[in-house]
């Protein structure tokens, strides 16, 4: 897609999306750059270079709907930036009665949630500002700043019949270790970011087009166009297939909608064989036939899926995180892949980091009527709330977090999100950015180190089930 002439004067003026907001919440955190563990600059010509020597594969799935803290927070790790490390946060019961009675984060012990949260824009601007339709000026000048004080009273308002300690029990609660063994192996042994946020603070299907297009192209909520190949937007599909890319939608969705290659009028179009049953992954990964990108599609929502939406099971997106990963890397094309586990957006969970400014991926708006009557229009200009993201190789730093990125345009210091994945695979295959918006996030290009590690597990540890929802 070619940026207009107002889209392209972003990119001159944008500053970074940490100038107007405190993004951490911890003491001893500070606003800088994480140092390269391997010595490159991210996005210079020697890490490109490497980038492009050693990764062959790419293989990116987008799990769903969880806060860093929700899944994190209870991962006692050195340099996590979670409840745990840093203790408990609370929110208040009633954000209009700062004296009124308060809930903090905890260890929760269910393994799926029984009332999904609230995870529309609106739902969002609750759970971050206090307020369904906050003021987007005063948003951006700094005048108002996210202080994530809402989720409790927000979880009441959307299920007014629970009890407020069972609606921080959903939305503040954190899983302990032993609770998620597959993913403390992640933690363990590969990259995890400390600040990555989803493309937009709202739903699913906006989120996924976003991580894949660097924009939603206007839409804010998960409507119909999805589901008719409506959105005509350019894809990281389209751009590979125009590149010579190959690549596979594997979609484990099971018939429950589309897979996300399918939100696209292009793929309808021209590619509908590039979408293929998710079983095809494995037997690929270990046969080595893997394209060079590999997009996954987890099952989804419910019990018995595996994608960790709230009323989904995260011991059940453990084991299919563990398949992934063993399949990768007890395949020949573990050598040279470079695997990315990330999640769609937060889903409505709490989580103790505000999220961060953003360049606008285009001129379009989106409006919607929040629970109130309220009437709000959104212009893309931030980011939605902070995720769990692994970055998996053969050349990834062991137990390496990552802090904060630079933005490429500025040099400023920048928080990661969804569009640093279209930002590196540009790096990698020689492709233009999409939008404003991916030419303003960091890659992470010189997390891929020089040299082949031998140290990496063979398979990752399986789960054990817990009690199904509260």
């Amino acid at each position: 897609m070619k940026a207009n002439s107002t889209l392209l004067g972003l990119l001159a003026t944008s500053t970074s999306i940490l100038d107007n907001v405190s993004l951490f919440g911890s003491p001893g955190k500070r606003q800088e750059a994480t140092p390269s563990p391997f010595g490159y600059k991210a996005g210079s010509p020697a890490s490109v270079a490497n980038l492009k020597d050693k990764i062959k594969h790419v293989v990116w799935v987008l799990l769903e709907n969880r806060s860093f803290d929700n899944i994190l927070g209870g991962v006692q790790r050195p340099g996590l930036d979670n409840p745990i490390n840093n203790g408990d946060v609370c929110n208040p019961v009633n954000v209009a009665n700062s004296a009124g009675a308060t809930l903090c984060t905890r260890l929760k012990d269910f393994d799926s949630i029984a009332n999904d949260p609230d995870h529309s824009i609106t739902g969002n601007n609750f759970e971050f500002y206090g307020q369904f339709a906050p003021d987007n000026v005063a948003i951006q000048n700094g005048t108002i700043t996210a202080t994530n004080q809402g989720f409790v009273n927000k979880q009441l308002i959307s299920y007014p019949t629970i009890t407020p300690d069972l609606a921080a029990a959903q939305v503040m609660g954190y899983y302990s270790d032993k609770e998620v063994p597959t993913l403390i192996d992640v933690v363990d042994e590969f990259a995890t970011f400390n600040y990555w946020f989803s493309c937009i603070p709202g739903p699913t299907n906006p989120n996924r087009a976003c991580a894949l297009s660097g924009t939603s192209d206007g839409h804010g909520s998960n409507d119909g166009n999805f589901s008719i190949a409506n959105i005509s937007v350019n894809s990281i599909f389209e751009t590979a297939s125009s590149k010579n890319i190959s690549w596979l939608n594997y979609d484990g969705t099971n018939g429950a909608f589309p897979p996300d290659a399918l939100f696209y009028t292009w793929t309808a179009a021209n590619a509908k064989n590039n979408i293929v049953p998710i079983e095809n992954f494995f037997q690929d990964a270990l046969l080595g036939t893997l394209p060079q990108l590999s997009y996954l599609n987890p099952s989804c929502c419910g019990l018995n899926t595996n994608s960790m939406h709230p009323d989904g099971n995260v011991s059940f997106g453990q084991v299919f995180v563990k398949q992934i990963y063993d399949a990768v890397r007890q395949g020949p094309h573990w050598k040279d892949t470079l695997l990315l586990v990330t999640y769609d957006e937060s889903g409505g969970f709490h989580d103790h980091v505000p999220s961060p400014l953003a360049v606008p991926p285009d001129s379009k708006t989106y409006t919607e009527r929040a629970h109130d009557g309220e009437s709000y229009t959104f212009h893309f200009d931030r980011l939605g709330g902070r995720m769990p993201t692994w970055l998996i190789s053969a050349y990834t730093p062991k137990g390496h977090i990552e802090d904060m990125g630079t933005n490429p345009a500025t040099g400023a210091v920048e928080a990661y999100s969804a569009t640093s994945v279209l930002k590196t695979l540009g790096l990698l295959w020689d492709f233009a950015d999409l939008t404003p918006r991916v030419s303003n996030s960091p890659s992470f290009d010189h997390l891929i180190g020089p040299q082949m590690r031998q140290d990496t597990p063979l398979v990752l540890t399986p789960p054990s089930p817990f009690p199904n929802d509260t």
